[in-house]
Parts: C-alpha cells; sequence; structure tokens
C-alpha cells in the first residue's frame, strides 16, 4: 500500500499530581501524534503513533536528566524534512528511516512502531490477555499519620487479583520512613510482590542497609540500586536480592550481557529505539534467563495502548510497568493550527486536516476494547476538543 497522507499534531497535557521522573518531578507532557493514510486501489488504511521523547524542564525549570537525549523541537523539525519525502512510497520505507535515525531512539521506535501496525496486525492473543500492571506507590514524608494510613490502605484494597506486583520509588526519604511504609504496604497486602526503585540513590553500604531491614521473600528485585552500577553485583553477593537494569539501558554504547544478580531488564521503547532492535534486545536477555519488563516514558493514553499491545506480543509472561495515567487529569488536545503538519499528495489539505479525525474514530473502537476508560477519555475528547 502506498502512503497517500500524513498528519502531525503536538498536544500537551497537564499532569495533576505531578509525575515522578527519577528523582526530579514534571508538570506537563507533551509529545506528537503521527497519522498516516495508506491507500491501494479503492483500500485505505489508517494508523498513528505517539512520538514523545522525555526532556524538557521540570517543575523546578531545571533540564530532565537520564533519559532522552533529543528534544521535542528537534524531532519535530527532523519529521517536517522527513515526512513530504515519504509521500507516495510504501510503508516499508517507514522501517528503512527508522533505520537511519537509531540516534534519535523516541523518533525511531515511532517510525518502526507504526510500520509494524501498517504492515503487521496484532497476533488476536495481545487482545484476550488480561490488561495486569504493576502498580505504583511512592513513600510519604509521615506515614504515620491516619490520614496517610488511609489513603495507602484506599490505593491497596482496591488493587485486582491481577494486581501481582507494586512498585515503590525508594532512595527518596528518610530511610527509616521508606522502612515502616514498606511494611505498612506488606501488612495490609502480604502476598503482593515489592518492585523496589532506588533510580541509582544509594551507596553500596546504604543499599544493604536497606534492604537488610526487609524481608527478602516480598522482594521481586530492586531497579538500579547503586551510585556505582558495578557495585550491583557485590550487592547481590552480601544479599541475594536480584537487581533490574533500567538507566544503564539508555547509554549508547550499553550491550547486553549477562550479570550475576541480574534478573530483569526495565525497558523503555520510547528511549532505545528500534522495534527490531528492542526484540533483539529481549530475546538475547530472556535467552540469558533475564526477564524484560516493558515500561512508559510518561506518555500518553495513546502510547500506553500500545505499548500494553507491545508487552503482550513481546513479553506475554511477564507484568508491564505502565501505571502512569493517574496523573493525566486533562483529556488530550491538540494545540494551534500552526503547531499542526499536513502532507499529501493532493494540493487540497483538506484530506490531510480530516485525517486526524478519521484516525481518532479508529483509535476510539480499538482502545475500548483494549480498556474502556481510555476509549472513553477519546471520545470525551473529540467531543470536547474537535480536531482541526
Amino acid at each position: 500500500m502506498i502512503i497517500k497522507a500524513i498528519d502531525l499534531h503536538r498536544y500537551q497535557i497537564a499532569l495533576k499530581p505531578h509525575l515522578m521522573v527519577a528523582r526530579q518531578r514534571i508538570d506537563c507532557r507533551s509529545g506528537l501524534i503521527l497519522t498516516i493514510r495508506l491507500e491501494h486501489k479503492k483500500t485505505a488504511k489508517v494508523e498513528r503513533v505517539e512520538i514523545a521523547p522525555l526532556s524538557g524542564l521540570d517543575i523546578d525549570n531545571r533540564p530532565i536528566t537520564g533519559f532522552s537525549q533529543e528534544s521535542l523541537a528537534q524531532v519535530e523539525q527532523q519529521l517536517s524534512v522527513l515526512l513530504p519525502q515519504l509521500i507516495g512510497q510504501d510503508s516499508c520505507a517507514l522501517e528503512n528511516i527508522a533505520k537511519q535515525y537509531s540516534h534519535i531512539p523516541s523518533l525511531a521506535f515511532g517510525l518502526s512502531l507504526l510500520c509494524h501496525k501498517l504492515r503487521h496486525p496484532w497476533p488476536p492473543g495481545c487482545f484476550a490477555k488480561p490488561l495486569a500492571t504493576q502498580k505504583l506507590l511512592c513513600p510519604v514524608t509521615n506515614p504515620d499519620s491516619l490520614e496517610q494510613q488511609a489513603s495507602l490502605k484506599q490505593q491497596l484494597t482496591s488493587l485486582t487479583k491481577q494486581d501481582h506486583f507494586i512498585k515503590i520509588k525508594v532512595a527518596q526519604i528518610a530511610t527509616e520512613d521508606e522502612i515502616n511504609f514498606i511494611y505498612q504496604v506488606l501488612k495490609i497486602k502480604p502476598d503482593i510482590k515489592l518492585r523496589l526503585d532506588a533510580n541509582r540513590g544509594f551507596s553500596l553500604s546504604q543499599a544493604i542497609d536497606f534492604l537488610a531491614c526487609l524481608p527478602k521473600n516480598a522482594i521481586d528485585y530492586i531497579e538500579e540500586p547503586c551510585q556505582n552500577p558495578e557495585d550491583n553485583i557485590l550487592l547481590f553477593k552480601a544479599l541475594g536480592i536480584g537487581y533490574a537494569l533500567d538507566e544503564s539501558l539508555n547509554d549508547p554504547s550499553y550491550r547486553f550481557t549477562p550479570q550475576l544478580g541480574l534478573n530483569t531488564l526495565v525497558i523503555k521503547p520510547t528511549l532505545l529505539g528500534n522495534l527490531s532492535a528492542l526484540q533483539s534486545l529481549i530475546q538475547l536477555a530472556q535467552e540469558s534467563g533475564v526477564r524484560c519488563i516493558i515500561s512508559s516514558s510518561l506518555e500518553s493514553p495513546l502510547a500506553i495502548s500500545d505499548l500494553r499491545l507491545l508487552a503482550n506480543w513481546l513479553t506475554p509472561d511477564d507484568t508491564p510497568g505502565l501505571d502512569t495515567l493517574a496523573s493525566f487529569s486533562e483529556p488530550l488536545y491538540y494545540l494551534e493550527e500552526n503547531q499542526h503538519a499536513s502532507f499529501a499528495q493532493s494540493t487540497n489539505l483538506k484530506e490531510g486536516n480530516g485525517l486526524a479525525k478519521e484516525a481518532m474514530l479508529t483509535a476510539e473502537a480499538a482502545m475500548t476494547q483494549l480498556n474502556p476508560q481510555v476509549g472513553q477519555l477519546l471520545l470525551q475528547l473529540r467531543h470536547q476538543e474537535p480536531l482541526r
């Protein structure tokens, strides 16, 4: 099928409450929605993806560090050059371009995922599998207060039977308070498994002291525990608690090698790039007995839905980490006309301008099947803020 029209929109979503990005917080998420229309004879097909590098400024106006190296403006500028060249080409051109832009991971992943969606429908099992995911809990500064205890109990008792894991950020507040918080969690949900995320916040001795105070059998893993990644192996030797890598994978020079104590890779596709390279990494890790957890980079509901399908396809036996939508209190909306670009074979851009609306209707149907709440969000969007 031939690419006939392309739409590119920028979006912005306010986050309430603010979302944690490692040891920083953000109050807004921005990204791009790329929509493509293919045609062959009388058959037409429309698909779209989100391209949203995790970069920009935090709530204190400091640059976000440790995630995407590229900015949203850089990706948008690159797309403005690339997209007109795609008109009239076969959809496989998306994959070829994605391979050329491995140095811009969010762009490479978005284009390669779009190519996959256009050329290879998701296996039926991706939709049939229950949408389990880990839940994110954050330690509180006063875990002994009655109000905080009531809030924690409400969060935990609302978990479903499919929720086997919770993720807790650690190395954030006083060690004593974090340990107290974890024991309160286990008192309410004694069968839950903990995925602890330290974001390299501990020295080796601090990590040993912290983990030694917790029940070993309750810990699934601790993510990036040590400031010096080489100390992770020493931590495992000391306590026998497995660890996961996350930030380490964002280093362009990273190459997977089995390590003592390494049991999990936390994979954020937006940060890692081309889908084929992602598949190779997952296969290599799994062959070495290392699990792979598909995780979000705080994308909007559009990308989260794709990541759920990707997780059900590539890592069907592992629970993904996609519980980041609670802060998206506002619907997805498109900004002013000058932040919208259309490309089509016809000089009349009405087809291009209407393309996003057609894609929205297609996405609503698919996402309602996948997740009724996300589908309802998109339905509200269409009635509240018409796409230009």
